[in-house]
């Protein structure tokens, strides 16, 4: 049977109900009359009737006149369709649950940082390391780390749209991240992250050094944190290292701090994506 959106979200209201829930378990077993749900549910009748109606309006039980009685039945096919919907959504969100599972491990990581970040400096000399070996020559690594159109495709998050971004190529130049929600088009919840630093050394096609701080709410800076890539030819891959390095760490930074492992690694996984589907495509023009 097919659903219209309307109908589903009637019948899944009528459900929503204890009473009526009673009263499809009591008709899931045979047709009863208003007196008979009335009295098993210890509703007064006209209690039962108007219960009973709702569940007709949405289509979940039929009723017919008896004599001098009126008898619900349940409609199983539209039962089975509501069951139907509800199980193609919990199967969207198992195909989904990389999503899920990455939040329930940030919520995770947070409380754990949170404990840790009684003083100021709590985090101060952690230093955290990522390696992906990439489908691509150095010269394209690079460009995929410092032009911002490609970086705008991949230092994100799946939840999160890099809406803007400047990142300079030589010391000194000025480095700004600006994220959006990913499906906020309209810009209703503005911008929920920034971040701010400067380019220290630059080594074209192998190394790059730069600082960069998220901000906080009142336009402090959370952390510096002290970044460094290398990149080292592998055949025709390159190994990229990521290494971070924390200073000036906040008791608020703990929420950015618990983010970072897991940030990043879907970064340098995005990365490794985008950077093999355009190997595979220059592999097929050729």
């Amino acid at each position: 049977m097919m659903m219209n959106t309307q109908a589903m979200h009637e019948q899944l209201a009528a459900l929503a109900d204890a009473a009526r829930w009673r009263i499809i378990e009591l008709l899931a077993e045979r047709p009863r009359s208003v007196g008979v749900v009335g009295e098993l549910t210890g509703l007064r009748q006209p209690q039962a009737s108007k219960h009973l109606q709702t569940l007709e309006r949405a289509g979940l039980v039929i009723s017919r006149r008896s004599g001098q009685r009126r008898i619900y039945a349940l409609q199983t096919e539209v039962l089975h369709a509501v069951i139907a919907e509800l199980r193609r959504v919990a199967a969207l969100a198992d195909t989904n649950r990389g999503g899920r599972d990455a939040f329930v491990q940030y919520v995770a990581a947070i409380d754990a940082e949170t404990t840790a970040a009684a003083d100021e400096g709590w985090a101060d000399e952690r230093e955290y390391v990522f390696r992906r070996r990439l489908r691509a020559s150095r010269e394209v690594i690079w460009s995929h780390l410092t032009d911002p159109a490609l970086l705008a495709e991949w230092w994100t998050t799946g939840d999160l749209r890099l809406a803007r971004i400047e990142f300079g190529t030589h010391p000194g130049d000025r480095l700004l991240q600006e994220y959006t929600d990913v499906d906020d088009r309209s810009g209703a919840d503005g911008v929920i992250g920034r971040a701010e630093g400067v380019i220290e050394a630059v080594t074209a096609n192998e190394r790059l050094a730069f600082q960069l701080s998220p901000v906080l709410p009142d336009g402090g800076a959370a952390f510096t944190g002290h970044y460094t890539y290398t990149l080292a030819a592998a055949g025709e891959s390159t190994d990229l290292e990521v290494r971070l390095r924390i200073t000036d760490s906040t008791v608020p930074s703990a929420e950015f701090i618990a983010g970072i492992r897991l940030g990043w690694e879907q970064c340098l996984h995005n990365l490794a994506a985008i950077v093999a589907a355009n190997s595979i495509t220059n592999e097929e023009e050729a």
